[in-house]
């Protein structure tokens, strides 16, 4: 993640009928949003997104509006918006993943271009929790409840605020997630272990001399170990010795310890 958990994100834009409107202006809002703190930058447009780029290092989200009558998406619609963005320096593109009509394609295969094709995050802005659940599923890095209680379906809960109990229910199935997901990863690592070990098992019991098993045994537990190096000792009951029966990197010297000093 390219902007990191906690940061504020400050949103520079103008519309065109806004005195402050233009690349001359939101570049410097940008920089004074990172003078002031901030950890990113939203940003409107191939021309400003460039401008922000040249005197920033911040993460940026760049995102295309592109009005039209006919549909009621209009933050980057279709993937050609998202690649402007993308080439004008936004780390991040923001889109509307509401599944609303977009002149574009839908938004599981638009996040999915933007991954694959622009190597880019995805920020959507969503309205509910069942489209961060979807966004989440088709490769969005960040979900946002920005288009809450703007959309047909949302519009008669609209708040003055943020919709602070889809934040909540948001929040609550992220933290669900990372948990199925870390579950999910410790159970592939053990079943990886367990693999491994069938592996020695099998190539021990093909082994019938005892100097290359011990050799084989002794090489697998310093590999599954990540040890530089091992070494097998056996005890003498005639000497009341420990010696070096396999030792990696002895060739062909022995080691013997007196029993009491093998602690």
């Amino acid at each position: 993640m390219l902007i990191p958990k906690g940061a504020l994100v400050v949103s520079c834009q103008a519309r065109a009928d806004n005195p402050l409107h233009g690349p001359v202006y939101m570049s410097a809002m940008a920089q004074a949003a990172e003078a002031g703190g901030a950890g990113g930058i939203r940003a409107n447009g191939e021309a400003d997104v460039a401008a922000i780029r040249a005197v920033t290092r911040l993460p940026i989200i760049g995102i295309a509006k592109v009005w039209d009558d006919r549909f009621p998406v209009y933050i980057t619609p279709g993937f050609a918006q998202a690649a402007q963005v993308a080439g004008a320096g936004a780390d991040v593109v923001g889109i509307d993943a509401t599944p609303r009509p977009r002149n574009g394609e839908p938004v599981e295969r638009l996040i999915g271009r933007i991954r694959s094709e622009l190597g880019r995050e995805v920020f959507a802005d969503i309205a509910t929790l069942e489209e961060g659940r979807a966004a989440c599923a088709a490769g969005a890095t960040y979900v946002a409840t920005t288009l809450a209680g703007y959309t047909e379906e949302t519009a008669a809960r609209k708040t003055d605020g943020p919709d602070l109990e889809l934040l909540s229910a948001m929040t609550t199935q992220g933290s669900l997630a990372i948990q199925s997901a870390q579950s999910f990863e410790r159970m592939r690592a053990i079943r990886e272990q367990e693999l491994e070990f069938m592996k020695v098992v099998t190539e021990i019991s093909s082994e019938l001399k005892i100097n290359s098993l011990l050799q084989k045994v002794m090489d697998e537990a310093t590999r599954m170990l990540n040890a530089e190096r091992s070494t097998l000792f056996l005890n003498d009951e005639k000497t009341n010795e420990l010696w070096s029966e396999v030792g990696q990197g002895l060739e062909s010297m022995q080691i013997r310890l007196p029993n009491h000093l093998g602690n």
